[in-house]
């Protein structure tokens, strides 16, 4: 690889990660920096790198801004009424008695999918705690199960944020991204929960005594993992951060769960109490994925008969133009949309109530837009400068599969920065240039982001924070139980991508 362009390539992940731990900038203005000084240290004319820029951000975010933006305002009203509890019971009841670890993670699972980890956390918490306080014992297998499961969907399933921006990037098929995320995390989740059953009971013991009283009503209780010495490991570790602990902490004494009763308001004279059902709570959920991926399947079929299998020439017949349409990520959720406002909300519910949960959705989303901007103009630098057809070429004359590239990309961001977001979108930004260059399945592209920024959760990381003080885990127990399952699921998903490669490429 020409020694200019490997600068330029090292030089621009490197501005991120130093601009992102060393100064008062965000992830957003580094992705700039970023990209003017990849295309300034390539050699490329200052004004075609503005240009990039500029094509770059809004191509990005024209195939997937509108589509991040439905999504959460979805996982908003999921929140706000009652939806996710109403789910997260219904899975208790399908697993049954001693299968709670089960249930747990795939509550988190599916909550994760529209909601946002932090949130989506403190909302099922409480369920974690009811659960463990009635059998006396398991309060961190829950805990970590639960979390976890959040974990892989958050990374791996769109239409979470993270793995939108890496399909647009990366220009991959959305509902076969969705499926391919599904997959992975049904398989990944048996590894959550067995490594939340081996480490729960060993950390059980360390939980902090104010959790410890919140959980099981006492400090020494006796069914609830012996002493009450809880939290006096080592602590130092996590003093860096300690405004954020003391916050987390208090939430942590008193947690806090979605009640309808305080979201939605009292119900006016003569109207019933909102009650929101499994199944009705997870319409606006299941039906846009579901036709999101039926527009993928009958878009394959017709492709297939037509000869064209993932040729750009492909125009959809005229049988497949309804699937097409409807099974469009915008299409598909303003369905869900429509269906969460009037399906999931009380017919009492004001108009400004429900414009304003959909105004916190979105400034809730709207770094996120931004980030995902600026990484595809990282990417479209990356492309016009040079750097990307170089390093395809490097990585072609080596026996590394190149679907690993945006693996360890994501992998190495995630532990410098601590987001993984930004891991996954680093990563599809500087491997947009190598799908096409070398063959790699934009779909197993994406999966490789957004497996790699799994990896190794820990004190740069908000959700390490939620998940912890919630817990009540310290210092190295708190690196044992979560930044050890999220390192179990991350190296997990490393042979389930060389498998969707062999499928997919």
């Amino acid at each position: 690889m020409d020694l200019q362009l490997l600068l330029a390539l090292v030089l621009g992940i490197a501005t991120i990660i130093v601009l992102v731990l060393r100064t008062r900038l965000d992830a957003f203005v580094a992705l700039l920096i970023a990209a003017l000084v990849t295309g300034l240290v390539a050699g490329q004319p200052v004004l075609e790198i503005v240009d990039a820029i500029t094509t770059g951000f809004g191509n990005t975010l024209a195939s997937i801004g509108i589509v991040i933006g439905l999504g959460v305002g979805i996982g908003k009203i999921l929140e706000v009424s009652g939806a996710a509890n109403a789910l997260a019971l219904a899975f208790l009841r399908v697993f049954g008695h001693g299968r709670e670890p089960w249930a747990m993670g795939s509550v988190g699972a599916l909550v994760s999918i529209p909601v946002f980890c932090d949130s989506g956390y403190v909302i099922m918490n409480p369920l974690a705690r009811s659960i463990a306080r009635v059998k006396r014992a398991g309060y961190v297998t829950l805990a970590l199960a639960l979390g976890c499961g959040m974990t892989l969907t958050h990374h791996l399933v769109p239409p979470t944020p993270g793995p939108l921006a890496v399909a647009g990037i990366l220009g991959a098929d959305l509902g076969a991204l969705i499926l391919g995320g599904l997959v992975f995390t049904v398989i990944l989740l048996p590894v959550v929960v067995l490594y939340a059953r081996w480490i729960g009971p060993q950390l059980e013991p360390r939980v902090e005594e104010h959790v410890r009283e919140a959980v099981y009503g006492t400090v020494a209780t006796a069914g609830v993992g012996g002493s009450s010495s809880a939290g006096t490991g080592s602590s130092g570790a996590g003093t860096s951060d300690a405004g954020l602990r003391d916050g987390l902490d208090e939430e942590a004494r008193q947690p806090v769960t979605a009640d309808p009763a305080v979201d939605l308001g009292e119900p006016p004279a003569g109207a019933r109490p909102h009650r929101v059902g499994a199944f009705v709570a997870s319409l606006p959920l299941l039906i846009p994925l579901a036709l999101i991926i039926l527009n993928t399947v009958t878009g394959a079929i017709d492709q297939n008969a037509q000869g064209v299998i993932g040729g750009d020439e492909y125009e959809p017949s005229a049988w497949a133009v309804p699937f097409a349409f409807i099974g469009n990520p915008v299409v598909a959720l303003i369905i869900g949309m429509v269906l969460a406002l009037y399906v999931l909300l009380p017919r009492w519910t004001p108009r400004n109530k429900a414009h304003g949960w959909f105004a916190e959705a979105a400034a809730s989303a709207g770094l996120i837009l931004l980030i995902t901007g600026a990484g595809g103009a990282l990417g479209q630098v990356l492309r016009s400068s040079g750097v990307g057809d170089a390093l395809a070429e490097a990585i072609a004359a080596t026996p590394l599969p190149a679907f690993l590239v945006p693996f360890l990309i994501a992998t190495l961001v995630r532990i410098a920065q601590g987001s993984g977001t930004v891991a996954m979108i680093t990563a599809a930004s500087v491997s947009a240039p190598l799908v096409g260059s070398l063959g790699i399945d934009p779909v197993v592209a994406a999966l490789a982001c957004t497996a790699g920024s799994m990896v190794f959760s820990y004190f740069n990381d908000s959700y390490f924070w939620v998940v912890t003080r919630f817990t009540g885990l310290q210092g190295t127990d708190a690196l044992r139980g979560w930044s050890g399952i999220t390192t179990a699921v991350w190296a997990g998903s490393i042979p389930l991508l060389f498998v969707a490669n062999l499928i997919l490429s």
